[in-house]
């Protein structure tokens, strides 16, 4: 199946995303790299001719059951518990409600599905009842995996313990597995035995219409920031595991220690009093202020993505340390812009950042390294920008949004041929 099909051969997709929609605003609580693969995938897919619903759960209210988002593009907000923000931890138990509509919507279509996509592993269960209620074959991204986290992030991750379990289970029963990067598919091989030959790669990308390089002083201008400043940018969501402290540190050490006029942009995370990042907010304020350079942090909260070409245009430097990262957007969405990338040595970073040709990567949780990083391409502008345009023609050659659809319905295409060679043949009806 590829993208440039007729509308005849399209297919129908059914796309489950429980706790990331599409529709949802850039920087928002448990809005992050999912919301966005999901919305680029399934535009890409719907662009190329196919049916594509995307299957996600309904937090307000006031939103409407099923929403024509585009042309072939749907989204149905399911009713699986309360119409209001439910952290993702704690979703678990409305997952058979959301099983049992899912299910019910399917067969009331005029046309079957032929083939489900899900996006975590609580989709991973949707998918499940799915092809056993209904018989349709199913692939899984699983967006981070459990033991994985558990391991950075220990007592603090608040996932139940069965999480673990269900990952094993779906492994073994999923039609195909999309790995975002050779370190995801390593660790579910490691990590749950999973079966090297049914585990595909495809990776997460970025959209030419949205992100593209814009001349520095340009974008400066338009954020009203200081023309000439060594500016550093981290954006992301405000969770402790993105380590946005370490970056924090970094940059306190690098005027400190390293002499550099330097500035911090953080873009993301609810900013507004009472905001839901709050309590992160809070503590990366105060590690701010004790370390003397809250004058030199900037905190802009979300941003609108249109805008955000702007922040990666303004800065010197983007700079990403999480503690593990199944993937990450904003590397490849940096290097789209023509900046250099400083990324921790993990998960999917260490595939899209090139250490010394498209950027630097460092230890997680080191933020002297950092520091040293940053200084070597503060004083070596050249080199800088180098980098940067070595990341642009990565990021293009790779990591598109319809580079990585094109990958991901060649999986699909993979699955359906084996459906197709495992039905029984009727001896009894005549052949072609």
């Amino acid at each position: 199946m590829k993208l440039d099909d007729q509308p005849a051969a399209r297919h129908r997709i059914a796309l489950i995303s429980d706790h990331a929609s599409p529709l949802a605003a850039p920087g928002s609580i448990d809005c992050g790299g999912q919301n966005v693969y999901v919305a680029h995938l399934a535009r890409e897919l719907a662009l190329a001719g196919h049916l594509v619903d995307v299957f996600t759960r309904r937090d307000a209210v006031k939103q409407k059951q099923l929403v024509q988002w585009r042309e072939n593009l749907r989204v149905i907000h399911v009713p699986a518990g309360p119409a209001h923000y439910v952290p993702k931890e704690q979703m678990l138990p409305h997952i058979q409600s959301f099983c049992r509509f899912t299910a019910r919507f399917a067969r009331h279509q005029p046309a079957p599905y032929d083939i489900v996509h899900a996006n975590f592993f609580m989709s991973g269960m949707v998918a499940r009842h799915l092809k056993q209620a209904l018989g349709l074959p199913f692939v899984i991204t699983f967006h981070a995996l459990g033991r994985v986290r558990r391991l950075a992030q220990g007592p603090a991750d608040a996932f139940p313990p069965a999480r673990a379990r269900i990952e094993t289970d779906l492994m073994r029963h999923a039609d195909r597995i999309i790995a975002e990067c050779p370190q995801d598919r390593h660790d579910m091989e490691r990590l749950y035995d999973a079966s090297s030959e049914r585990i595909a790669i495809a990776p997460c990308g970025f959209d030419p219409d949205e992100l593209w390089p814009v001349p520095r002083a340009e974008a400066r201008a338009a954020l009203a920031l200081a023309p000439a400043r060594f500016t550093v940018l981290q954006l992301g969501r405000m969770v402790p595991r993105k380590g946005v402290d370490t970056v924090i540190e970094a940059v306190a050490l690098l005027r400190g220690v390293h002499g550099v006029d330097a500035e911090l942009l953080v873009v993301g995370g609810d900013a507004q009093p009472g905001g839901r990042d709050g309590v992160e907010l809070a503590r990366l304020h105060a590690l701010a202020h004790a370390l003397g350079i809250a004058a030199h942090v900037r905190f802009a909260g979300q941003q609108p993505r249109a805008a955000l070409r702007l922040w990666y245009g303004a800065a010197d430097v983007f700079v990403t340390t999480p503690w593990y990262e199944p993937f990450g957007i904003t590397p490849v969405e940096a290097m789209a812009c023509a900046r250099p990338v400083i990324g921790a040595d993990v998960g999917g970073i260490k595939s899209t950042v090139v250490d010394g040709a498209t950027g630097f990567l460092v230890p997680a949780r080191d933020p002297h390294t950092l520091a040293a990083r940053l200084a070597h391409l503060q004083r070596d502008r050249l080199l800088a920008r180098t980098m940067g345009e070595a990341g642009l023609r990565r990021a293009y050659r790779h990591y598109t949004w319809r580079t990585v659809a094109r990958q991901v319905a060649d999986i699909y295409a993979a699955v359906l041929a084996d459906v197709r060679a495992t039905v029984p043949i009727d001896l009894t009806q005549p052949q072609e």
